[in-house]
């Protein structure tokens, strides 16, 4: 299997289970895998045979922008449900979602989780 990556997409949110975090915007950034294979693509040279990184990238900040979660696993959740909802060539997604204004004695903290097409889907 193949991997189309999207590395340190920017996007701002509300989220956050504090009263400030509901009330103004954070960064979150994301880092992406998508699993998938890539021969046809490469052989026919048409993005139609792939995944358009782009358009993953404005449906995730469209998705981001729009939301209200609590909890970056909620969100985490929606974003590769969509994916692997609007992507049928993908079949593992890989999120890393980085919250760096959460903790501020550190430089970041967030989630990492995995989600795989199942079978029949």
């Amino acid at each position: 299997m193949d991997i189309i990556f999207i590395q340190g997409l920017k996007t701002q949110a509300i989220i956050g289970i504090y009263d400030w975090e509901r009330e103004n915007r954070q960064p979150l950034i994301f880092d992406i895998e998508m699993s998938l294979p890539v021969k046809q693509a490469a052989s026919s040279d048409d993005i139609k045979d792939t995944v358009d990184y782009k358009q993953v990238s404005d449906e995730v900040i469209e998705l981001v922008e729009n939301s209200r979660f609590e909890l970056l696993e909620s969100l985490s959740e929606t974003i590769c449900q969509h994916i692997l909802r609007q992507h049928s060539a993908v079949q593992t997604i890989q999120l890393k979602v980085s919250k760096p204004k959460a903790v501020a004695e550190t430089d970041t903290v967030g989630l990492i989780i995995t989600r795989q097409r199942l079978t029949g889907t």
